[in-house]
């Protein structure tokens, strides 16, 4: 069962058909939106400021979302994909945007919709993404825009195979669908 403890008055407030890892951790000021995952050994740690997530978000394992105490929040809009072992700390993922494996997403730095930041990246602090723009590299510089559309397909299809996934764990986690 996933590790849910309160912090200074702040208890987490899970959404309507979410999936939390057995090992996740949620701590504090987090209020998750309906449809998410956060998945294995994923750490969401709302003790110093808050972290707010829209609806089918998917964290992926090993990441860690956190916050500097009274000078940054996390913000997330919907149909976000945060993948394997990312860290986020204090910033804003507008909708739609994924974020690919291994990056970090700095303090104050914003996400635009749709926008895709490659594996590995490091987006440092105050920096914005617009909408569309495909950002990589340490630290991260913009590559190209991103069609919209095949940014939409792709993001959704993460998106849906996530739920999927969740719903494997959900009935008896040996399930084959």
């Amino acid at each position: 069962m996933a590790l849910i403890k309160s912090v200074r008055g702040y208890t987490p407030k899970i959404g309507n058909n979410c999936f939390l890892a057995d090992n996740a951790t949620l701590i504090g000021d987090v209020v998750l939106g309906n449809d998410c995952s956060i998945w294995f050994n994923a750490v969401l740690r709302g003790d110093v400021n808050s972290i707010h997530i829209g609806n089918r978000v998917n964290i992926q394992d090993g990441s860690v979302l956190h916050t500097l105490y009274q000078k940054s929040t996390i913000e997330i809009g919907n149909d976000v994909s945060i993948g394997h072992n990312v860290t986020i700390h204090g910033a804003t993922i507008k909708d739609g945007a994924l974020i690919g494996m291994g990056s970090v997403i700095l303090d104050h730095a914003i996400v635009g919709e749709g926008a895709i930041v490659a594996a590995g990246s490091v987006v440092l602090s105050k920096t914005e993404i617009k909408p569309g723009e495909l950002w990589g590299g340490a630290p991260a510089k913009f590559i190209k825009m991103v069609d919209t559309e095949q940014s939409k397909e792709i993001n959704q299809k993460i998106a849906k195979n996530y739920l999927m996934y969740s719903d494997w764990y959900k009935t008896d986690g040996q399930s084959n669908k």
